[in-house]
């Protein structure tokens, strides 16, 4: 007889697993974690997000209680090693805003206070490069980013290495940031997102291999996308009047024509990564959250 490989939770099942932890996020707090589009209250982060963030307070006490073992054995000398946790899923499907709000829970844990986000858009290759390898087009295809260098810092951050340097990524330029970069310097905790990060190699290592726990945030592609136009249509209001926004062609387009420009991008680039590329990797998470069309979290799959 076959063994499920995950245990599924509904949302009232899943939210009494929150225990005694406290809630200490104000609603203005969640307002300021929350992305464009997205929506998230209290009431989800109360029942989705603190008993995930119980959950992986067990799994850092956990792990460092392993390290220590594994320093003891080699009579070493205990060194700060963090925890990693990777958080994959689709463009549009909210993964940014569950990754901050796990890191505003986290660090209000006593025993990891320093909790660091990284996403993988600082790793894309410079639009010069795209451009000169022909794949502008498959931005945020696997291809399009450097991956050594991710994997690099992925492994070197775990080995507990100080001073680590990572590219900033513009979203108003579309684009990195020439000399400019952000420091990540041993934290307890790192999370690491971005829509490829579960992705199998076929040879050597991978970034997913110095993961402690992943993350998985799922929904109906027809979801993702009605989220996508959503959020389309909100940056051409916003962040695309920007003098230098790489995208400033289409602010000035009614919102029937921005649409129209948002479902090709998505049906030729954004729908074809989630099918090609960032679906096939949803079972290699240790843990995968489903979304309803209203951006609520109605099934938890936790693996065994």
């Amino acid at each position: 007889m076959s063994i499920p490989a995950y245990i599924d939770f509904d949302l009232e099942a899943w939210a009494e697993l929150r225990g005694r932890t406290p809630l200490n996020l104000t609603q203005d707090e969640v307002e300021k974690l929350r992305g464009i589009s997205v929506h998230l209250d209290l009431e989800m982060v109360a029942d989705i997000f603190l008993p995930l963030s119980r959950l992986l307070n067990l799994y850092v006490q956990g792990s460092n209680l392993l390290a220590s073992v594994t320093d003891t054995f080699l009579g070493a000398q205990p060194r700060p090693v963090p925890f990693v946790i990777g958080v994959a899923g689709s463009v549009a499907v909210g993964k940014s805003t569950i990754s901050r709000v796990l890191q505003a829970l986290l660090a209000r844990w006593p025993h990891h206070p320093s909790v660091d986000l990284v996403t993988t858009d600082g790793f894309l290759h410079p639009n010069a490069v795209l451009e000169e390898r022909g794949l502008l087009n498959r931005k945020g295809f696997p291809e399009s980013y450097d991956r050594a260098a991710l994997l690099d810092f992925v492994a070197r951050a775990k080995a507990g290495e100080t001073h680590l340097e990572v590219p900033v990524y513009s979203h108003i330029r579309y684009d990195i940031v020439p000399g400019r970069t952000r420091v990540i310097d041993q934290p307890d905790i790192l999370i690491v997102e971005g829509i490829n990060v579960l992705q199998a190699g076929h040879d050597g290592a991978v970034v997913s291999d110095y993961f402690d726990f992943s993350i998985f945030v799922d929904a109906d592609a027809e979801h993702i996308k009605q989220w996508y136009l959503e959020r389309f249509l909100a940056l051409k209001d916003t962040s695309f009047t920007h003098p230098d926004a790489y995208f400033r062609r289409y602010a000035e387009l009614s919102d029937a024509e921005a649409t129209q420009v948002a479902n090709r991008i998505w049906e030729e680039i954004n729908e074809v990564n989630l099918h090609q590329n960032i679906l096939p990797t949803r079972e290699r998470a240790s843990l995968i959250l489903e979304k309803a069309v209203d951006h609520s979290v109605q099934r938890v799959r936790l693996r065994r």
